[in-house]
């Protein structure tokens, strides 16, 4: 069966329905390569955890979510056996997020059925068109992130 939407949609959700398509392709490709385990709010951590670790505070930053929604992601993944925690060597109450091996050999499968949706997205419209589409989401979002008024914690559940 065929999604409908409503005529001149809003936005926000048309970018909500493309993700969860892209979401869907890469969460099925981590299920038959025996990562079934990972949930979409998962992601930011692999998205954002550099090889010399982070603290949760920067992940939630960097992905601009409330620190309580990327404190249980990465209890979840360490519970799971992605990433450890090590004490920070620069702040000695702070704690490292690291991906472990299982977590490291996430990302390569993530990338690759991403790079799979772009290309077929491409196919579906065209190369050019969605170079274009990348341009002004990219100018959309860092218009919005510098205009955007300072919230407390200044996270969001993005």
């Amino acid at each position: 069966m065929k999604e409908t939407i409503p005529e001149n949609p809003p936005l926000g959700l048309l970018l909500r329905l493309v993700h969860q398509h892209w979401t869907q392709a890469v969460d099925t490709a981590l299920d038959a390569a025996g990562f079934g385990d990972i949930r979409p709010p998962h992601a930011n951590v692999f998205t954002f955890t550099p090889p010399g670790g982070i603290q949760v505070s920067e992940l939630t930053k960097l992905a601009h979510v409330r620190k309580q929604t990327m404190t249980q992601a990465v209890e979840e993944l360490e519970k799971l056996g992605y990433v450890e925690r090590r004490p920070d060597p620069n702040d000695r109450r702070g704690r490292l997020v690291f991906l472990t091996e299982r977590g490291k050999a996430v990302r390569p499968i993530a990338s690759a059925t991403g790079r799979k949706v772009d290309d077929r997205w491409a196919e579906l419209t065209s190369p050019e068109e969605m170079e274009r589409l990348r341009r002004s989401l990219r100018q959309l979002f860092e218009k919005v992130r510098d205009d955007a008024p300072a919230r407390s914690g200044g996270e969001s559940d993005g």
